[in-house]
């Protein structure tokens, strides 16, 4: 069977001075202008690097154990994919310390506009506590980071999985892009932190029904743990024909972060957390992860139709909702703990999938 590669979507590249214009609302600040003349010579070199597509300038050959040993790899790849490697072995190795990854999902802090923490971040703090106490590491991931914190950014998801499944590269590839100004991305240490963790626990607020913003950025880019392609190589970087013919040819969808044990903390004031918390439940089942039973699978309003105003003091008052809280940390642990004593593989034993994907 073979398919074609669709094409007639993206426009043309940018002309010139509209180059120049964007890659000057960067310096727009007047204390720029004693270097007009530097920027301009670093917009020359920006524009040739785009208009060359030096998406990755610095590669290597893969070398061995790779489809293509002499195909250049980009070296931002190639570190980010040592660093997993590392990063699985020690989660594999029975003498490592249960470590969790707890991820506060609200773009809410005080050192951006809000001017306030967010509640996330308090019922996150009492999902550590009770991890740590029960001697577990706790890896605190603050999503809010990316509204707050200079260059830290988390970079869209481009769909390559929709063109062919070995088309997403795990860890994903799309990022760094150098010619087009795509960098920082956070997900390159995300990826690690995942892969690190025997257990994750996210505590979310629900945004318009939804994930927040950068909750769903980070969900989006973890598509590439679920069947993603581990060898650039075999599809010569982007070659989405290359691709196609390689998913036709049987792929086996390997699940790179099944095996962890998960728990959600999911809170609202008006409508939403029901919801969202099965479509996160959904989405982590689907890629392998284990719940922790039903009380880790938390989904409260605090402070119902209140005043947005009064929300934290909502939250002191509502002791009940804290303890639920706390009980998804210790269910997480207790059947952390059980997984990796080997006293739940027989009830986890994979079984045959008809349809993999």
């Amino acid at each position: 069977m073979t398919t074609t590669v669709r094409k007639g979507q993206a426009p043309g590249p940018l002309e010139r001075a509209e180059f120049g214009r964007r890659f000057r609302n960067a310096f727009f600040d007047p204390a720029f202008r004693a270097e007009d003349g530097a920027i301009g010579r670093l917009e020359e070199i920006a524009w040739e690097a785009y208009r060359g597509g030096r998406k990755a300038p610095v590669t290597r050959p893969a070398g061995a154990g790779h489809a293509d040993p002499t195909y250049e790899l980009s070296v931002d790849w190639t570190l980010t994919r040592q660093r997993l490697r590392r990063a699985k072995k020690a989660w594999a190795d029975p003498e490592t310390k249960t470590r969790a990854l707890v991820i506060c999902g609200s773009p809410r802090n005080d050192g951006t506009c809000p001017g306030e923490i967010s509640k996330t971040f308090r019922l996150s703090g009492l999902v550590s506590e009770v991890l740590t106490a029960a001697m577990v590491e706790v890896d605190f991931l603050d999503l809010s980071l990316v509204t707050s914190e200079y260059g830290r950014t988390i970079h869209p998801c481009k769909g390559c999985v929709s063109t062919a499944m070995p088309l997403c590269h795990w860890p994903c590839s799309c990022y760094p892009n150098h010619s087009l100004n795509q960098t920082n991305d956070w997900m390159a240490e995300i990826y690690e932190r995942w892969v690190a963790a025997h257990a994750v626990v996210i505590v979310t607020p629900v945004h318009w029904y939804q994930a927040p913003s950068p909750l769903k950025l980070m969900i989006d880019r973890l598509v590439c743990a679920d069947g993603g392609n581990p060898d650039p190589t075999s599809t010569h970087g982007k070659d989405p024909a290359k691709a196609k013919a390689l998913e036709l040819k049987g792929w086996d969808y390997p699940k790179h972060l099944d095996s962890r044990v998960y728990g959600l903390v999911v809170h609202g004031d008006v409508a939403g957390v029901e919801g969202s918390r099965r479509a996160l439940s959904d989405w982590l089942d689907w890629m392998g992860l284990i719940d922790a039973g039903p009380q880790a699978r938390l989904d409260r309003f605090i402070g119902y139709y209140e005043p947005y105003a009064t929300s934290h003091d909502e939250l002191d008052k509502d002791e009940a909702v804290q303890e639920e809280t706390r009980n998804v940390g210790r269910a997480v642990a207790r059947v952390t703990a059980a997984l990796r004593k080997g006293e739940l593989k027989a009830e986890l034993a994979d079984l045959p999938r008809p349809r993999p994907k």
